[in-house]
């Protein structure tokens, strides 16, 4: 035996409240509100709405922020003459390196926390190497004196197999003064791009990322009204931009074009000065630098807004269910004070109305009476809403089963 399906309660979804109760001069007032309220929660709906997709396509292009990298330079020393009290030292173990002058150069960073920002949109501190494309260390130092190399480099590796480091050692023997050029390539997201001058004195940008700049060079073409007036794709360049397009160009083709005039962004370029023959400072050396990364913590506050928590969309639908069940109170109560109504201004001929209006509708139901289900008016046969009404299922039944009962009494 199968189990019974279960009914599923239809949901009440009509929030409007019947015209007879707008127009009563009595709630009046009430009722303007209630309408007024009704019209801008339309309104925010639309907008929400609106705001909803215009998110979802910036989500599209992930939200950047600028972070400030503080970048730390310093060193340490170790075997020197100075730290053995004047006498060079005379245990010197070549295979390990102990006693051997020598120093250590340290290059590390430090994304800074930006400013009021709210604790709850704190992410995870990122590591240096993971804002670092490539590193080169370029040692100041005679190659015939010291054959271990002049040039440290670190690339970045495609994928995510790279290492999230601190920071980078770099260790090398010796006691004389070494003069360090730092050279740090900034993994920026999007990637940052150099404007060629001749591109970068009409837009007025000269570092930025391909978007940007396509943007702003569309900015100037519509400012400029260089667009042709009959065929929109048409770009016709003014005198600052035939020397870099030509006369004319398709719209199609400016990002194209654009590509030509566009570098690698000039990396970050640090000097540093090692003279084992002095202290260590106490502190190191510090710069800071810009860098454009996703901002998460705005892509965190954008997806809350699109994906609105199952609780919050929970608590919406009761309230909608419980204004519409309110509104379907005031239905029942506009149709139960009417018939009260009626009834109390002239209870004969309420009484008499309501008695034909029964009759009617059982002899419809029946098929039979008085006028032999003829009562029916020619004008309700001639629609087919009346013949799907709630009673005439039960009316079929019926006339059908009266048929059965005379075949069997035959």
């Amino acid at each position: 035996m199968e189990a019974p399906k279960t009914i599923k309660k239809r949901k009440l979804i009509d929030k409007s409240i019947p015209n007879v109760v707008l127009q009563n001069p009595e709630f009046a007032e009430d009722s303007q509100m209630y309408t007024s309220l009704l019209e801008m929660e339309r309104k925010l709906d639309w907008t929400m709405t609106r705001k909803k997709v215009e998110i979802q396509d910036a989500l599209m292009r992930n939200p950047t922020t600028t972070r400030t990298l503080r970048l730390f330079l310093s060193h340490t020393v170790s075997g020197q003459v100075w730290q053995n009290s004047g006498v060079a030292s005379d245990k010197v173990n070549f295979e390990t390196g102990e006693g051997i002058p020598a120093w250590e150069l340290k290059v590390e960073g430090r994304m800074l926390e930006p400013p009021n920002q709210r604790s709850r949109d704190k992410a995870p501190q990122r590591k240096f190497s993971t804002v670092v494309k490539r590193l080169i260390v370029e040692l100041g130092r005679d190659t015939t004196l010291y054959p271990e190399g002049n040039i440290v480099e670190w690339p970045r590796a495609p994928g995510a197999h790279n290492p999230a480091l601190d920071g980078f050692t770099v260790r090398r023997k010796g006691d004389t003064a070494t003069r360090i050029r730092i050279i740090l390539y900034l993994n920026h997201s999007p990637p940052q791009y150099k404007v060629v001058p001749e591109l970068a004195n009409v837009i007025g940008i000269k570092e930025d990322s391909r978007v940007n700049v396509i943007q702003a060079l569309w900015a100037y073409i519509k400012s400029a009204g260089l667009q042709d007036k009959v065929d929109r794709r048409i770009i016709r360049m003014d005198d600052r931009l035939k020397p870099l397009f030509g006369n004319e160009v398709m719209f199609a083709k400016l990002p194209e074009m654009v590509n030509r005039y566009l570098a690698a962004a000039d990396p970050i370029v640090l000097h540093y000065t090692i003279n084992p023959a002095m202290p260590p400072p106490e502190r190191p050396t510090a710069w800071d630098v810009e860098v454009k990364i996703d901002d998460v913590a705005l892509r965190g506050r954008m997806q809350v807004v699109i994906n609105p928590s199952k609780e919050s969309l929970t608590a919406m639908q009761r309230l909608d269910e419980e204004i519409a069940l309110h509104a379907q109170s005031l239905h029942n109560a506009h149709l139960k004070r009417t018939f009260l109504h009626s009834f109390a201004k002239d209870p004969a001929h309420f009484v008499q109305t309501w008695l034909e209006s029964q009759s009617r509708d059982l002899e419809n139901i029946l098929g039979s009476g008085p006028t032999e289900g003829m009562s029916l008016r020619q004008e309700e046969l001639r629609r087919s809403e009346f013949f799907h009404l709630p009673w005439v299922q039960e009316a079929v039944a019926i006339h059908e089963s009266l048929k059965l009962a005379e075949r069997a009494a035959t």
